[in-house]
C-alpha cells in the first residue's frame, strides 16, 4: 500500500455553487487538470449544507440561484465558515452589487463570461493568501509586495499591478533567486497544464519590467526568468 501523501501535496478542495450545468463542468475541468479537487452543486441550500460537512480551501459561487438569493448564501457562508475565502461569479455586473458583496466578506468578484486561466490564477492567489493578514507584505531587497492593495513599492513609489502581473511577480518574488521556467510559470500563474504556444510569459514579462524598471527580473535564455533582490 502507498504512504499516504503529506497534507501539503493533497489536492485542495474547492466548492462551486452554479446552477447552470454547462458552465459547473467548465469550472470543474479548468479546475481540476489545475490540479484542485472540486465539488459542485447546483443549489444555495446544498452549497450551505456542503460546507458545513466538509472544509473548502475555497468557494466559488453564483449570484443567480434557483432556490436562494446568492447574496444571502453568501452572508450565511460567511457565518458558517468566516475562514473559508469565497470568490463571487456573476453575470450580475453592477457596481452595487460588487460593493454589498466585498462588504459581506468576498475575497473577489469575477464577471461572466471570464477567462478561464485568469480565474485559476485568481483561485491560486486566494488559496495561498486568505486574507487573514498573514503574510500581507512580501519583501525583496527594495521591493514590497503589497497582497491586499495588489501594488508594488520599489523605491520610487507604488505601482498599479494587473491581476496577471501581480501572480506573476509574487510567484517569482516567492522563488526569488530561483529561475522559473516559462512551462512552470504558464501553470501557476496561468493555470495552463500545457504549453499554448504563445508568448504570454515573454510578454507580462516585459510589461512588468517597464513599470518595475532597474534590472530585478533577469532573463536566463531559453531556460526561464529569475526574480533578484538587488
Amino acid at each position: 500500500m502507498d504512504a499516504p501523501r503529506p497534507a501539503a501535496e493533497l489536492p485542495q478542495h474547492v466548492l462551486v455553487i452554479e446552477d447552470e450545468r454547462k458552465m459547473a463542468s467548465v469550472l470543474d475541468r479548468a479546475l481540476g487538470l489545475a490540479g484542485f479537487c472540486v465539488t459542485a452543486v447546483g443549489t444555495g441550500e446544498r452549497g450551505l449544507a456542503a460546507l458545513n460537512d466538509a472544509p473548502y480551501a475555497l468557494v466559488i459561487l453564483d449570484l443567480l440561484l434557483p432556490d436562494v438569493d446568492g447574496v444571502a448564501v453568501l452572508a450565511r457562508a460567511k457565518a458558517v465558515a468566516p475562514e473559508v475565502p469565497i470568490l463571487v461569479l456573476s453575470a450580475v455586473t453592477d457596481v452595487r452589487s460588487k460593493v454589498v458583496c466585498l462588504e459581506l466578506g468576498a475575497c473577489d468578484y469575477v464577471a461572466k463570461p471570464c477567462d478561464l486561466p485568469e480565474l485559476v490564477a485568481r483561485v491560486r492567489l486566494r488559496i495561498r493568501r486568505p486574507e487573514n493578514g498573514i503574510g500581507r507584505r512580501l519583501t525583496r531587497g527594495d521591493h514590497v509586495l503589497d497582497r491586499q492593495r495588489r501594488v508594488v513599492h520599489n523605491g520610487g513609489g507604488d505601482v498599479q499591478l494587473t491581476t496577471r502581473e501581480f501572480v506573476l511577480l509574487e510567484y517569482l518574488m516567492e522563488h526569488s533567486g530561483d529561475t522559473c521556467s516559462r512551462d512552470e510559470l504558464l501553470e501557476h500563474v496561468w493555470g495552463y497544464t500545457f504549453d499554448p504556444g504563445t508568448n504570454v510569459v515573454d510578454v507580462c514579462v516585459g510589461r512588468l519590467r517597464h513599470k518595475l524598471g532597474g534590472d530585478c527580473l533577469v532573463t536566463e535564455r531559453n531556460v526561464g526568468y529569475r526574480f533578484v533582490d538587488a
